[in-house]
């Protein structure tokens, strides 16, 4: 293997010490990765880092007998103790700022600092939900801005923004099917899933009253046509299809699946939380879906943890439309923007099958979407999943010559590439791969998932990834690869640079320590 990516980047320049653990340092301290020491062992339970004021407890207390008799036993800091114990933990932490984060089915990208800016903004950040609505205009045209965009995008007829997640949004879409089928007297009780879908879908289907049964897969990873319209029949209520689908691949047959499942009297949701490999480039409501959830924090800026809840906002055909739940934006007569929240307040919404949450979803998420949508324009969202399934493509094609790619021959992938750990050496296993990926300065990858490939590896390297930031990701995962069939031991014990060694992961799962004892303890 050349030594030298094409985009010029040498590794080991300058040199990286390989015999950094025969150094030992008496502090515990590596250079600048500091040893950080659990909070309680470094202030004492009997010190404070505030002086404050004795207390004149001779009133009443009314607590009562719930009134604490002991210690409180918290840890005494410095203030500058305190922001040094957080930031040193924080710095051990792998972020999106820090480098490429491959993890498949996650879309963790670049969150422009722009959404982030308008987000901030006063009458965004600071926005009550129980504010009169003449004082919350801006808001609820942000809300029903958005609404349009994401109808605009899949031709759909109405939209659902109240879901606070994809899972959810799931719930939501699955529930408006139910309810659409009671409206007829329909009384269907099993939901098809295929093996290609996420995960939550069987889950959320079974939540909502409804069978599931297991669609099978192709051996090109993509629905299996045939045993799926041989099992539809008068008590499918629906089919739950991911698509672009777990595997990465797209159901080419999607128009076939939805006209099959129309016909037969059932109803198509699809899960769309890789909506992002097909924004500005494929319309669900052109394949015949129902319902679909868009997850906000992934397709539009804002990865999972990147600053606040998630948000999965439903599109709905023209038959699940009468059926969404409260509440919704509208214009009423007055001409101010409305939240109707009662079904008496709109005829034409009077079969909601009710309120999902409290309120109207989240604003924060909201405005960011609304903001990555607007800055890029129809053009710069239709380049954003291209450059996504370019990518992911990029790595499959450089990986698969030392990577087993089980679905490298049916054509090209769309934003997420999947390999296998067929070809490594015997007792050598994903998880080892995974581990040594962490000493070469990434997060590992989606590992072992989905179900359908043995030691599956799961990598998303997103559209805000450059191609010489992929190349050196691509240097490592083969190096790691050649080491995993060469069968190089030392893998078996990886990570060796990080923080913290290899931990026994079923132990750590089965017999947590969730509590700290003291030495006296």
């Amino acid at each position: 293997m050349k030594q030298i990516n094409q985009s010029g980047w040498k590794p080991g320049t300058p040199a990286a010490r390989d015999d950094a653990q025969d150094f030992p340092t008496a502090t515990g301290n590596k250079a600048l990765m500091l040893e950080e020491p659990l909070i309680f062992e470094i202030g004492g339970a009997d010190t404070c880092g505030v002086d404050l004021p004795k207390l004149d407890v001779a009133a009443p207390n009314r607590l009562g007998a719930l009134a604490r008799k002991g210690k409180l036993g918290l840890p005494g800091l410095s203030e500058p103790e305190t922001v040094r114990h957080y930031t040193r933990l924080s710095r051990q932490n792998y972020a999106i700022d820090v480098g490429l984060f491959p993890l498949g089915s996650c879309t963790m990208k670049h969150n422009p600092r722009l959404n982030e800016k308008v987000a901030r903004m006063p009458g965004f950040a600071d926005v009550h939900p129980l504010q009169p609505v003449d004082t919350v205009q801006g808001a609820l045209g942000v809300i029903d801005e958005l609404s349009h965009w994401l109808i605009t995008l899949t031709n759909m007829t109405a939209v659902a923004m109240s879901p606070k997640a994809g899972a959810h949004g799931e719930l939501c879409g699955i529930l408006c099917i139910r309810a659409a089928l009671e409206a007829r007297g329909d009384a269907r009780e099993v939901v098809l899933v295929p093996e290609s879908a996420h995960g939550t879908n069987p889950a959320t289907a079974a939540f909502a009253g409804y069978k599931v049964e297991n669609i099978p897969a192709t051996a090109e990873g993509r629905v299996d046509l045939d045993a799926l319209t041989t099992r539809l029949g008068p008590d499918v209520a629906a089919v739950m299809i991911t698509n672009p689908n777990t595997c990465g691949l797209f159901e080419r047959d999607m128009k076939a699946i939805s006209d099959a499942v129309h016909e037969a009297g059932g109803l198509v949701y699809c899960d769309g939380a890789n909506f992002n490999a097909i924004m500005g480039r494929v319309r669900p409501g052109d394949l015949g879906v129902d319902a679909m959830h868009i997850n906000l924090h992934k397709t539009f800026s804002t990865p999972h943890g990147g600053g606040g809840p998630g948000s999965g906002p439903v599109v709905l055909s023209a038959a699940l439309a009468p059926f969404a739940p409260l509440p919704f934006v509208s214009r009423l007569d007055d001409g101010l923007l409305h939240l109707v929240e009662e079904e008496t307040m709109a005829d034409e919404h009077s079969s909601s099958f009710g309120r999902m949450t409290a309120f109207h979803g989240q604003m924060g998420m909201f405005t960011r979407a609304l903001t990555y949508i607007l800055s890029h324009g129809a053009d710069g969202l239709r380049q954003a999943s291209g450059d996504a399934v370019l990518n992911a493509n990029y790595v499959l094609r450089q990986l698969q010559d030392v990577l087993h790619a089980p679905f490298g021959a049916s054509g090209p992938c769309m934003h997420e590439a999947m390999f296998g750990d067929a070809g490594f050496a015997e007792g050598f296993s994903t998880l080892d791969l995974a581990k040594g990926l962490i000493d070469e300065g990434y997060h590992p990858m989606t590992v072992y998932f989905p179900l359908v490939v043995h030691g599956a590896m799961l990598i998303e390297p997103t559209e805000t990834e450059s191609k010489a930031g992929i190349d050196q990701f691509i240097l490592a995962m083969r190096s790691l690869a050649e080491r995993a069939k060469e069968g190089d031991e030392r893998l078996k014990t990886a990570p060796h640079h990080a923080p913290r060694a290899r931990l026994d992961e079923a132990r750590a799962a089965r017999k947590p320590r969730l509590t700290w004892a003291n030495k006296e303890g």
